[in-house]
């Protein structure tokens, strides 16, 4: 099982149950690691799409999330992975929606400390310099 983590805590996973690989265009998964470059434009219909990262210090999902948006995605993106809590801020403002993480990491680093890490538009340095 996984943990979704949104800006209000942790939430039901409502993830649709039928996952695809650009066929149907409802939920798809992609790699971290996939270029943005060779994907086909029909992702970007997509109502959902979950990037798999690998592990905390893979950065290519955070790039691949930005491109997406800057693309035109519009739908619901998730980060889904072994994302610790201090990099939910950065997960937000690359463009995913909310985080999929294990439950063992959960247990680790409980609501609170995501919460703690919820206010991702006041917390960056690019709005401290800009005041």
């Amino acid at each position: 099982m996984s943990v979704i983590v949104t800006d209000t805590g942790f939430q039901a996973d409502d993830w649709p149950e039928e996952i695809c690989k650009i066929d149907g265009l409802k939920a798809i998964d992609l790699h971290g690691d996939t270029s943005p470059e060779a994907l086909d434009p029909s992702v970007l219909k997509a109502s959902h799409i979950r990037i798999l990262i690998p592990g905390f210090a893979d950065g290519r999902g955070y790039t691949l999330a930005k491109q997406l948006r800057r693309k035109g995605f519009s739908g619901k993106l998730r980060a889904a992975g072994p994302i610790i809590a201090d990099q939910y801020a950065m997960a937000r403002r690359s463009g995913f929606d909310e985080v999929e993480i294990p439950d063992a990491l959960a247990a680790r680093q409980p609501e609170a400390d995501w919460l703690a890490r919820s206010d991702w538009q006041g917390a960056s340095y690019q709005v401290r310099l800009k005041a």
